[in-house]
Formats: C-alpha cells, sequence, structure tokens
C-alpha cells in the first residue's frame, strides 16, 4: 500500500513536470513568435499604392496648356477601413468596384471630383494627356509606350516625364501584411504638370488656322508674328487623333507627316525675290511688253494669258503675275547677288524648330545652274529646281512686311518648372536682308496684287491684306493627263501696319486664287476680329 502511494506521487510529479515544461515550451514558441511580429514591425513594412502618374504639360505663348487640358478623379482605398456601398456611389465604374473591393485588398478607382477623403481613402487629381479636339497634334506630337515618339513629347521627352510625376499613398502594414489604419499614411502629390515646355504658339491663332483650312485634303498653313518670327500657328493636313494612331499609319494622305516641314515647288510667289534684286540693283523701274510668250536659247516660255499682257511695269507684272516680265528681269541681274539674296532670306536653308522637328532646306539652285538661261528663266518665277517649305515662304513674307528686317522663325519660346513664368526664353535672331526702301515697294505690290485684282479671292471688306498667290507646276499628271498643281499664298496684314504673316498651301490644290486665298482672308478676318474682343476687354 506505502509502495503504491509512493509510485502515485512519482506519477504525480513527473506529471507535473511535463506539464510544466509543455507550458514553458509554449510560452517560449509564442515568445518567438511575437518576437518575429516585433522585428517586422520595426522594420516599418509598406505599402505603396501607386494612383497615376503626372506629366509635364506643352504650353502656347500665354501660358494655356495644350495638353493636359483636362483631368480625372482617382481614389486610393483600404477596403477594411471603409463602408463598400457609401464609398461606391463616388466610383465611376460601381460593377468593377465592387468586384475589386470583394478581393479585399487596397486598390485604385476612377472616381467623382467630390469624393470625401478618410484615413482609408485617398483621392488624386491627376491631368488626361489629350483630349477630344485635340489641338496641334503635328507640334505636340504623341507617345509610344509611354515615351515621347514624335513632335514636342520627342524632342522634350526628359523633361516632360522626369521623376517627380508619381501620385501615391503609402501605408505602414502590421506582421500579418495587414495596413495599419490610424498610424497615419504618406501622401505624394506630384506637381510635374505645372513644369514643361512654352511654344511660341498662339492657341486662338492655332485653332483659327485649323478650323479654316479644314477643307484641305493636303497641305499646310503657317502663321508667324512678323517682328520676331514667332509660330503662331502651325497646321498640317490632313489631321490625326491622337488616339487613332493605327487608322493614321495606314491613311494613304499620311497625316503623320508634317507638310509644314517638307518642300514643294513654289511658283510665282518667287517672283518677289526677283523683284527684291531688282529694286536692289536698280531696275525697279524696268517697263516689258508682253506678247504671251517668250523664247530663251530657242526653248519657248509662256505667259499663263496667251496673248499677252502688253506694256506693263513690275507693279502690274506682280499684279497680273506675268511669268514674261520676270523672266526678262532676270536676264538683267548679278546671278551671285540674286541667289545670294534667296539665302539669306531662307531659301536653301534648314529651318531647326527642335530635336527632330527641322523644316527641309528644299533645293536652291547654284550659281552654275542659274547661268544656264532656260535655268535662270525658271527660276524667275519659281519653277525649275527650286523648291520651299511653307516655313521658309512664311519668313519672306516676315522679311517683307517687316520692313527688310527677317526673323528666324521659332516654335520654342522657352521652359517653365511652375506653368507662370517661362526661363531659358532665347532672343528672336533677326537680320536684313533688303533695305527698308525695297521691303515698301514688296509691300505695295502685294497690296496691289490683291486691291487692284478685282478676281482676287484674298481680298477681305473687314480687314486690308496684302498677298501673293502661286499655282506652281509640278511635274505630276493626274489619270485624265492633266498637270497636278500646289496652290499657294503668302501674305501679311493689316497692310498699314503688320503684324501676321500668313502662309497657306494646299498640295495638288490648283490654282493658288481659287484654293487658298479664300483660306487666307478667312483666317485674317479670324484673327482680326479676335484681336478687335481682346481689345474691347
Amino acid at each position: 500500500m506505502q509502495r503504491k502511494k509512493c509510485e502515485n506521487r512519482i506519477i504525480l510529479i513527473i506529471s507535473a513536470f511535463f506539464i510544466l515544461f509543455t507550458l514553458l515550451a509554449v510560452d517560449y514558441y509564442a515568445l518567438a513568435v511575437k518576437q518575429d511580429y516585433v522585428r517586422a514591425a520595426q522594420k516599418n513594412a509598406e505599402l505603396t499604392i501607386n494612383a497615376g502618374e503626372s506629366q509635364g504639360t506643352v504650353y502656347d505663348r500665354n501660358m494655356r496648356p495644350l495638353v493636359n487640358t483636362k483631368s480625372i478623379y482617382k481614389a486610393a482605398v483600404v477596403p477594411s477601413a471603409v463602408n463598400e456601398q457609401e464609398t461606391a456611389t463616388y466610383a465611376v465604374d460601381k460593377d468593377d468596384f465592387h468586384r475589386k473591393f470583394s478581393e479585399g485588398k487596397p486598390f485604385v478607382f476612377e472616381c467623382s471630383e467630390d469624393t470625401p477623403e478618410s484615413d482609408g481613402l485617398t483621392v488624386f487629381q491627376l491631368p488626361v494627356r489629350y483630349s477630344d479636339g485635340q489641338t496641334a497634334c503635328h507640334v505636340t506630337g504623341y507617345l509610344s509606350d509611354g515615351r515621347g515618339a514624335d513632335g514636342i513629347e520627342y524632342a522634350y521627352d526628359g523633361i516632360l516625364r522626369n521623376q517627380n510625376g508619381e501620385n501615391s499613398v503609402t501605408y505602414i502594414m502590421d506582421g500579418f501584411g495587414h495596413v495599419m489604419i490610424g498610424d497615419g499614411k504618406k501622401v505624394v502629390r506630384s506637381d510635374a504638370v505645372k513644369g514643361g515646355v512654352v511654344t511660341t504658339l498662339d492657341e486662338d491663332i492655332q485653332r483659327i488656322c485649323e478650323d479654316c483650312g479644314k477643307g484641305i485634303k493636303k497641305g499646310a498653313i503657317v502663321a508667324a508674328d512678323i517682328k520676331n518670327g514667332d509660330i503662331l500657328g502651325m497646321v498640317s493636313f490632313p489631321q490625326y487623333r491622337i488616339d487613332e494612331l493605327d487608322k493614321a499609319v495606314s491613311d494613304e494622305d499620311c497625316p503623320l507627316i508634317n507638310r509644314c516641314l517638307y518642300s514643294y515647288s513654289v511658283g510665282s510667289i518667287f517672283k518677289l525675290v526677283t523683284a527684291a534684286e531688282a529694286i536692289e540693283e536698280g531696275f525697279g523701274g524696268m517697263m516689258y511688253d508682253c506678247s504671251g510668250m517668250t523664247d530663251i536659247g530657242g526653248q519657248i516660255f509662256n505667259c499663263h494669258k496667251s496673248d499677252g499682257h502688253g506694256l506693263q511695269d513690275m507693279k502690274t507684272a506682280m499684279t497680273n503675275s506675268c511669268n514674261t516680265y520676270f523672266i526678262s528681269l532676270a536676264k538683267c541681274l548679278d546671278v551671285r547677288k540674286y541667289r545670294e539674296l534667296a539665302y539669306n532670306i531662307g531659301f536653301g536653308r534648314e529651318n531647326q524648330l527642335c530635336s527632330g522637328m527641322i523644316g527641309s532646306a528644299g533645293v536652291l539652285p547654284t550659281v552654275g545652274n542659274l547661268q544656264i538661261q532656260a535655268e535662270l528663266a525658271n527660276f524667275s518665277f519659281g519653277q525649275g529646281k527650286l523648291t520651299a517649305t511653307p516655313l521658309q515662304i512664311t519668313q519672306l513674307a516676315c522679311a517683307i512686311a517687316n520692313g527688310g528686317e527677317m526673323p528666324v522663325l521659332r516654335l520654342i519660346k522657352g521652359l517653365t518648372v511652375d506653368g507662370e513664368f517661362t526661363a531659358d526664353e532665347k532672343p528672336p535672331r533677326i537680320s536684313r536682308v533688303m533695305t527698308e526702301e525695297t521691303a515698301a515697294e514688296l509691300r505695295k505690290m502685294m497690296v496691289s496684287a490683291v486691291w487692284d485684282n478685282r478676281n482676287s479671292n484674298a481680298r477681305s471688306r473687314s480687314i486690308s491684306v496684302g498677298a501673293k498667290t502661286s499655282t506652281a507646276q509640278t511635274g505630276r499628271f493626274d489619270s485624265k493627263g492633266e498637270e497636278l498643281c500646289n496652290a499657294w499664298i503668302t501674305g501679311f496684314f493689316p497692310s498699314g501696319e503688320p503684324r501676321y504673316a500668313v502662309t497657306v498651301l494646299i498640295e495638288d490644290g490648283g490654282y493658288g486664287n481659287d484654293a487658298a486665298a479664300p483660306i487666307f482672308r478667312k483666317i485674317a478676318e479670324a484673327i482680326n476680329k479676335k484681336d478687335k474682343e481682346k481689345t474691347k476687354k
């Protein structure tokens, strides 16, 4: 009996030790796990929810955005910290919201502007890069895989997409991976949208050029400030939608091409250069009797008026756009000086607007070419080898309208970090290419070409203009065997105190007076109306 009691006592003691050991082991394990939690917490595990990236803005000359013109709102939400039904009322896509919410993980959804914030709900205003009715698409360019692929987007990719574009909220997480609401959150709201590139474009004038040129199948319009060469409007046709690039790529009219940068046969507009050199050399008073044709070294050159214009001076010849007058005039000129004037005005030289956006140099015949009589004859009225871009033709108009001082056209005004002030702005590059007296004579001729020609479609009742048209032969023919011609007009307004130069090109458009002049007139009238409205304000 005594022995049995002894055995029971031993069993109890052993059991007690076992239980104690077990409890100690459990406590040790719990403590070890707890220490893991402590270590996890000590590491400050974080969860960052990215709501989207902001990119720099392309502005017009008055700091009006040409991209990022609209905004959307997005919210980063922690499901465990908000009421599902209440929050869903602010979601743009409610079905998608409920689906993501049911997964229990933090997510981002598009919401309305009036969405209220809380510890578990953070709202961000994000710019929309492009929008319906996007203006200046050939200037701003577009993106590919998030990087600039064309236009200013390409040229200033590193500035428009810098390292400060993140919009995010960061939470502290516990050892189980749960967001610790109440421990605060770190919100990053990017102001990258304020910085960017400031162009010389005027949004109002840009849209006027786009609207007035809507009927152009293929062509270009350039509008510029004659004093400093700032490009105020720059449009290529056909235009394209940035959200339909695949469609643009397959379009046989090649809308992705910026035709403002391409060179074309020039035609009669170049008679202004011929007249300028003749005046400079003292032949401004030359008289000529046009019979409708002239023989140059055995090659017959016809005037567009088959029975001739008769006796005329330079002013009348410019109004009549008489080819044979200017052929005869060119024979009197010093070929080297003549070509040098054309070069100084910008023919044969590129217009570098920014990286990847360079106007073609075109073709300017050599002195050797021009020593051939037939080549010189063609050159005198803008035919033969000569080609030029709408940019170069606009520079010519600027030089004439600005008293012989020609500004080099520019598109980039500078950079901005705050959307208010422009930095790194470079002064205009201006050079004298003809005397003030010569420029004044040319202005009179251009005004006369509109006002003394009752058939001129550039004439307006609301504003006085000076202009010169071209119907430039291309050497290409349509299916009916008729030659395709480029329709041009370049000019300035108001004629008394010029401020603007505008060039319109319609590729294969036919007669300049029929196709290009009406568009020029509409642009001049619309800009004049806009200026008057601004003056009233």
